[in-house]
């Protein structure tokens, strides 16, 4: 593996072509994420063998799964934001206390949570949507998962620091190995032993502390910021920082969380299979987004980069690329997934016909709305890692958040179970609207300042 020094990877940020540079940069990106999913859609797939309960549990405690990321997230993203400026700026030691204070705090406040859910994990679980026939299922899976927070959370610190840093091979190593392990416990734990539901949790939890300490380690390879405790410095200023580049992650995956829940809530109203087929879909919208939002961490380091060093003009360029490549990507998806949605929600559910049928309609309306996702989910990044964070929390906020959550309750209420299908794709739609005016903006900024630093 080649050791890119710090000056290196600013060089290159700031020279190299492109297509190649962002391609490049994505490819570790995009493998942790579709393995990311994978994981998820692998407990999904060994779970749906047990029965229609389990699978419904999984997707239950998957909402407040994506609370705990939104907490790796909000310091992850808040504290890499701020190293990859300061890496763009030449400031080393600024940047090294920010790892170790992002980390810490991710690690602490993983603890706290981890408490809290197991104090509070009957009412916990109800809240999450689980119906009374669900409710068993959902408490000994979530009991067990929330043994693994501190761990989970303070992994994803260390995953987009390196990533952040210019160094995402190192980071994939630790994800893709964790997910790796999963899968080979899953089965192990669910069927062999006779763990049922508490196995993949089980699974789980062993997979996430494995990880944490590879990345761990990982951060005393090639050049990476080591971690230290004496480098813990929660000042002010610091947290600052992790509150303005983190929130538009934390509104992000926070929204989505609630939209989840009300989703479960809402689907359960029309029986524990249309929660299970729902809960399916969305792991299959995540799998197929991992790609372009892998592809769009790419495009971040160099984004920050060129953005701190003043070279407009290159962010530009890598925008639309992205973008285009993004479109291009959803399409042949689309196409694909219109064909065979039937097949693909089977893989994870045979024999239960109404899951496949409420899958299988709400897939194709979420593939419809995908190619304009594209636009909307570069756009984001780009806004959140020069730091436009309020543009970056409203668009962030609205797919997930702002259109979603009255959707959920208007549709259904005039087209049944068809609302309930239909609302993420609409939502969708109404978020590329939204994008379109706050991205511009931004865009046009940039060109306005590079014309007038070519004048001077």
């Amino acid at each position: 593996m080649h050791h890119h020094t710090a000056k290196e990877n600013y060089e290159q940020l700031t020279t190299a072509p492109i297509p190649g540079l962002i391609t490049r940069l994505a490819i570790p990106t995009i493998i942790s994420m579709l393995v990311t999913s994978l994981y998820n859609m692998a407990d999904t797939y060994f779970v749906g063998k047990i029965d229609t309960q389990s699978t419904a549990a999984v997707g239950i405690v998957f909402s407040l799964m994506s609370v705990i990321q939104a907490v790796g997230f909000f310091f992850g993203h808040g504290s890499g934001n701020f190293i990859s400026r300061q890496l763009g700026a030449r400031d080393v030691a600024a940047a090294e206390k920010m790892a170790s204070t992002g980390f810490f705090l991710a690690f602490f406040t993983g603890c706290v949570l981890a408490v809290l859910g197991l104090v509070f994990l009957t009412p916990l679980s109800v809240l999450l949507g689980s119906t009374p026939t669900i409710l068993p299922y959902t408490e000994r899976y979530l009991g067990i998962i929330l043994l693994g927070t501190p761990f989970m959370a303070s992994s994803l610190v260390l995953n987009n620091q390196m990533r952040f840093q210019g160094n995402a091979a190192y980071a994939m190593v630790g994800i893709v190995s964790g997910a790796v392990l999963n899968v080979l416990l899953d089965p192990l734990f669910i069927f062999t032993f006779g763990m049922g539901v508490a196995g993949a949790a089980l699974a789980t939890v062993i997979s996430q502390v494995c990880s944490f300490i590879l990345l761990l380690y990982m951060t005393r390879r090639g050049g990476n910021l080591v971690i230290r405790y004496r480098q813990f410095t929660p000042s002010w200023k610091f947290i600052k920082e992790i509150i303005g580049g983190g929130t538009p992650s934390l509104t992000r995956q926070g929204l989505a969380s609630v939209s989840t829940i009300l989703l479960n809530v809402t689907a359960g109203g029309y029986g524990d299979a249309a929660i299970a087929g729902m809960s399916i879909v969305s792991r299959i919208g995540m799998f197929i987004n991992a790609f372009l939002i892998g592809f769009g961490q790419g495009f971040q380091p160099m984004c920050g980069f060129c953005y701190g060093a003043g070279l407009y003009g290159r962010v530009r360029q890598g925008f639309w690329f992205c973008v285009r490549i993004g479109v291009v990507f959803f399409i042949v998806c689309a196409a694909v997934g219109y064909g065979y949605a039937e097949e693909i929600v089977e893989l994870f559910r045979r024999g239960d016909s109404a899951v496949v049928a409420t899958g299988a309609s709400a897939l194709r309306w979420q593939l419809i709305a995908y190619p304009l996702g594209a636009f909307t989910i570069i756009s984001n990044m780009m806004l959140q890692t020069i730091r436009k964070s309020v543009r970056a929390t409203l668009l962030s906020s609205a797919r997930q958040g702002l259109f979603f959550m009255p959707l959920i309750f208007i549709l259904p209420h005039f087209f049944g179970l068809k609302g309930v299908e239909m609302c993420q794709a609409v939502s969708d739609l109404l978020t590329f609207v939204l994008a379109i005016p706050l991205t511009l903006g931004v865009l046009l900024e940039m060109k306005r300042q590079e014309a007038g630093m070519l004048s001077r």
